[in-house]
């Protein structure tokens, strides 16, 4: 039995296609479009017979309805999340015989989210692989607070316990989590995918702690905030996702069908580089360029229902876009602007500009959209911090603002939703606190 990984490194997403050493194969926590794991699956000769969901996925659209209806695979999860999509329900100790001397193992391990459960994977006999799903990762586990702030404490004390439920598995058992470094679904870990329970046991600060209320305590305080998608999609999960088959195509726009969209409500998303948006851009346009980490903030910043139109490069990915998009569950894709911002200006259109400076032009209040972690472990003295998911709606005093986070890309798409509230006088720090320290040769502030 082998196991491929296959990494989402912008929403810190793992899934796994197991081959189960008879010609078929079982996908684990499949993303929304899982090309890369059907076509390895093709490649090896395997038949997708199996594809599974340990929990409702709050951070990303789950890919495993549309496999199992394209692949004729059987879709398991568990019964606890009462899906209205067609799916073989397990419960705790259910055992799922998946080929010869292959069986599936369920255990509840709720926490994370009420439904979650684990899956031990044995052979022969033995146990194999543990898919951990959001319970436990590697230096971390899954934070407790996505099913809202009531529930954030009683689920805490349901992880200690659906933990402990590991104790007695062995060492050397590998362990494989959905989520991983770069998602907001887990508490702070490490940057690796996937570990053993004996190198857990030894190394992981809170699998560590064996007090139910000293492990509550310091996991829930160790919570920063979340993309306000989470709150949406395990519903949408729930439902069952609109099934495509392949990634659609972006409509092509002209500048006045831009216009009429501004016009009606929509939004604009300008995906070019931050120092190309920053020369020129579609008056209210947001900037959020295109890279992996794309999608968590447009979930976070865009509400699902409004309807987006692009600005790209020519040489920028549109399927990686449109794919990200779906990720999160951003379906009202109305198109991209034809020709891009050349089209646009020749057309006879202003744009806005929002200079790029280097630390030495620093002016007025300097706003930090960074995570509150990344802020206090060390920013520009003076700098005050607004996190991005909270720019659009934040306070700021009168007069120049320069905006930074730690390279660039975040601080353009704050800058850009604070001239869209007609906000003047706004620059972005080209760089981050290390570019300035390097610059000025002074000391970095920590703390609060």
């Amino acid at each position: 039995m082998r196991v491929h990984e296959f990494v989402d490194e912008g929403l810190g997403h793992s899934s796994y296609v197991v081959d189960l050493g008879d010609g078929t194969a079982a996908v684990i926590d499949p993303p929304r479009f899982p090309t890369a794991q059907e076509a390895i699956a093709d490649r090896v000769d395997l038949s997708v017979a199996w594809t599974l969901d340990t929990h409702s996925h709050a951070d990303y659209v789950t890919g495993s309805p549309a496999l199992a209806a394209r692949r004729d695979a059987t879709f398991i999860a568990p019964e606890a999340s009462q899906l209205a999509t067609p799916y073989r329900p397990v419960r705790d100790g259910d055992h799922v015989s998946l080929a010869e001397g292959v069986e599936l193992l369920a255990v509840a391990t709720p926490g994370h989210t009420l439904d979650h459960h684990a899956y031990v994977l044995g052979q022969r006999g033995a146990p194999v692989a543990l898919f951990s799903g959001g319970s436990l990762m590697v230096g971390a586990v899954g934070r407790t607070d996505l099913c809202g702030p009531e529930l954030t404490e009683p689920l805490a004390h349901q992880m200690f316990r659906s933990l402990r439920r590991l104790d007695d598995l062995p060492t050397e058992l590998p362990v494989y989590p959905t989520h991983g470094a770069g998602s907001f679904c887990s508490a702070p870990g490490t940057s690796e995918r996937s570990s053993t329970l004996g190198r857990e046991r030894a190394t992981n600060p809170l699998f560590a702690i064996d007090d139910e209320d000293t492990f509550v305590r310091r996991l829930v305080a160790g919570f920063g905030t979340f993309p306000s998608y989470f709150a949406r999609l395990p519903e949408l999960n729930r439902r069952g996702p609109t099934r495509y088959d392949t990634i659609p195509r972006l409509a092509s726009l002209r500048p006045s069908a831009v216009d009429r969209h501004l016009d009606s409500g929509g939004v604009v998303i300008d995906v070019r580089p931050i120092a190309e948006f920053s020369q020129g851009h579609a008056p209210g346009s947001m900037s959020n360029t295109l890279r992996p980490v794309f999608a968590s903030w447009l979930g976070w910043l865009v509400p699902a229902d409004r309807p987006l139109a692009f600005v790209l490069d020519p040489d920028q990915d549109r399927s990686d876009l449109v794919r990200q998009c779906l990720d999160v569950g951003h379906e009202r894709l109305v198109g991209e602007l034809a020709g891009g911002i050349d089209a646009w200006t020749s057309s006879g259109r202003a744009v806005s500009t929002i200079p790029l400076v280097d630390p030495a032009h620093l002016t007025g209040q300097v706003v930090d959209v960074r995570q509150a972690v990344e802020y206090s472990a060390g920013h520009v003295p003076g700098a005050v911090n607004v996190e991005l998911g909270r720019v659009a709606g934040a306070e700021l005093p009168e007069g120049p603002v320069t905006v930074m986070c730690g390279h660039g890309e975040r601080a353009m798409t704050g800058a850009s939703l604070l001239t869209a509230r007609r906000r003047s006088e706004v620059v972005v720090l080209d760089g981050g606190p290390d570019t300035w320290s390097s610059a000025t040769g002074l000391p970095l502030a920590s703390g609060r």
